[in-house]
């Protein structure tokens, strides 16, 4: 049993969708941000650094164990459930697993918040958007060239690099940094917002401003 805390609008939404892909038995402990977008100090009383996602494995050896970090958590939840959407077979696809697992967080995110960051500050904002841009850029045109020559990040299967990867591509999306010169990513978005799971995610997690559009009936039930 996992018991995930998830803050709206935030990265935890990753671990929802992941936790129905695998099919895990979990409950969902919901947090509110502050005016200023900021995690609630209640987040504190579970984990000191206040942040989400963190999720609670209630049937670890360790006893209780909290997790924090979205790519330590995947990694733990995918070898709860034996393996699934995890290390691809092949040597190479492993190498691609791997290598966006951890790209999301380490290189992709912190451009993306930082070009978000200064879009909303006035005058020394624009500045430094001047140099940021051409460098969220690079690496929006080298994911596009990525998934111009595969389905998925990985290869031929949908594996947990792909929802390490979503929020950072979704994000950008909802921020009107994909064009018509991302096709294949916008794609890619497509076709990770039509899985089943993401979905069910989705009604169990609340509003999420950075997902696909909902229709006027989801809205209206």
């Amino acid at each position: 049993m996992f018991i995930v805390h998830h803050l709206n609008n935030s990265r935890s939404q990753r671990i929802l969708w992941l936790m129905e892909e695998l099919g895990l038995d979990y409950a969902i402990r919901f947090y509110e941000r502050n005016k200023d977008m900021s995690a609630p100090e209640a987040l504190r009383a579970v984990h000191p650094l206040g942040k989400s996602p963190i999720v609670e494995d209630l049937d670890s050896s360790a006893s209780r164990q909290v997790l924090v970090e979205t790519g330590a958590i995947v990694e733990h939840l995918v070898g709860s459930a034996d393996g699934k959407l995890g290390l691809p077979a092949t040597p190479r696809e492993a190498v691609l697993y791997r290598q966006y697992l951890h790209y999301a967080e380490g290189s992709l995110m912190p451009i993306l918040f930082t070009s978000l960051v200064a879009s909303k500050i006035l005058l020394l904002g624009r500045f430094a958007l001047k140099r940021i841009r051409p460098m969220l850029e690079t690496h929006l045109n080298f994911v596009e060239q990525e998934l111009r020559g595969r389905e998925w990040f990985a290869g031929t299967a949908f594996t947990a690099a792909d929802i390490m990867m979503s929020f950072p591509l979704e994000a950008a999306g909802a921020r009107g940094f994909l064009g018509d010169d991302n096709r294949a990513t916008t794609d890619w978005l497509a076709r990770i917002h039509a899985r089943p799971a993401y979905h069910r995610a989705l009604e169990k997690g609340g509003p999420y401003a950075f997902g696909p559009p909902r229709s006027s009936k989801e809205t209206t039930q």
